[in-house]
This record gives structure tokens, sequence and C-alpha cells, in this order.
């Protein structure tokens, strides 16, 4: 094992976030109607337990959480921390109209499923989060984007602003997503990870 990863490893023991190797989105501005839209979307709590008033789709969620959560195991190790992470991302990335799979690819290729990590450009957290998104539409405070549930529901509440502007082309709000817009190495590598987070019969 050479030095770097031995200073990797290191780091990793010691809790020590690792860089991530995603992007980051741009700072543009924000018309008033939208920043107070998103800030409001942002400051709505709620704990991501679903409630179900059909029998057959809380046991569909039931089958999925079980079956997410098996793939995700050599990621997640321990299993509580594994399925507090799948209700939160299916209950933010449902609030926020978007595909539970496809948020799912787009943290797997943007922090690898690690809490802490740090992009070069300062981008935080499972979904990569720029701090200036905590100033423009949060209370400020960076260091929440490392709270599991703050860090998902900002970044599906900032994909689904990106794909409202983009008028519903995903590609394009993918790559908007990522800094990369109009660029197809971001978005083709979140729907390659997608496939892997679809349930059985999905396309």
């Amino acid at each position: 094992m050479n030095r770097r990863r031995l200073l990797l490893a290191a780091l990793t023991a010691a809790g020590v976030p690792r860089a991530a190797r995603a992007g980051a989105q741009i700072e543009e501005p924000l018309i008033d109607s939208v920043r107070s839209a998103l800030s409001g979307a942002i400051a709505q709590a709620a704990p991501p337990r679903p409630r179900f008033e059909r029998i057959e789709d809380r046991l569909v969620y039931l089958r999925w959480l079980g079956e997410m959560s098996e793939r995700l195991k050599r990621r997640k190790k321990e299993a509580q921390t594994r399925i507090e992470f799948l209700e939160t991302v299916w209950y933010e990335s449902k609030r926020a109209g978007l595909e539970t799979s496809l948020v799912l690819g787009l943290i797997q290729v943007e922090s690898g499923f690690r809490k802490y990590a740090i992009s070069s450009a300062d981008a935080r957290g499972y979904m990569q989060v720029m701090p200036f998104w905590t100033r423009a539409i949060g209370d400020g405070n960076v260091s929440r984007l490392f709270h599991m549930q703050t860090n998902l529901r900002f970044g599906c509440v900032i994909l689904r602003h990106y794909l409202d502007r983009e008028k519903g082309d995903l590609f394009m709000a993918l790559g908007r997503y990522n800094g990369s817009r109009g660029k197809a190495e971001y978005p083709n590598l979140v729907f390659g990870a997608r496939r892997q987070w679809l349930m059985p019969g999905e396309r």
C-alpha cells in the first residue's frame, strides 16, 4: 500500500471527511418568489416516517426498504443506519416529486454514500450541497449540511428547482446540479447509477 493510500486509510479511520469527486452547483441570483418558495420547502420540518392509507402501499414500501437495505449493506454496514438513511431518502425524494432511484443514483455518484464527504469545490454531504445554499434559502449554518435529513432535503429541493427551471429536462437539470450543464458525462453517470437502485421489473 503506497503512502497516499495509507494516509487516506488513516483519515477514514479517524473519521476525517474524504474529498468527494463531484462537481458543484453554481450560485445564481434567485428572484424573491423563488427564494421564498425554496426557503419554505427547506423549513417545513417533518419526520421521514411515511404513512399509508392502504395496506398494499405499505407492503410495497416495506419490500422496497428491505431490497434497498440489502443492496446498501456493502456501503453502510449497520442495519439501523441503513434503514434510517433509506427512510429519509424515500421521504425527501417523494416530498420533492423525484424518483427515489434517481436520488440514490445521484448520491452514489456525488458522495459514494459518505455523510461527511467534501468536494474540492467545498460541496458537502451525501448530495454534495454547496454552502452558499444555506445562506440563500436556509439559516446560514453550513455545518447542518452534515445532518442527514437536512442534506437530503436541500439536495432534493435544489434538484427539483433545477428540474423546474429546465422545464422537466432531467439531462439538463442534472448538469446544472453538477455545475456542468449541457455536458453528458455527469448525467450519464447518474442514469447509470440509477439502474442499480431500481426494483425488479422497473425500467
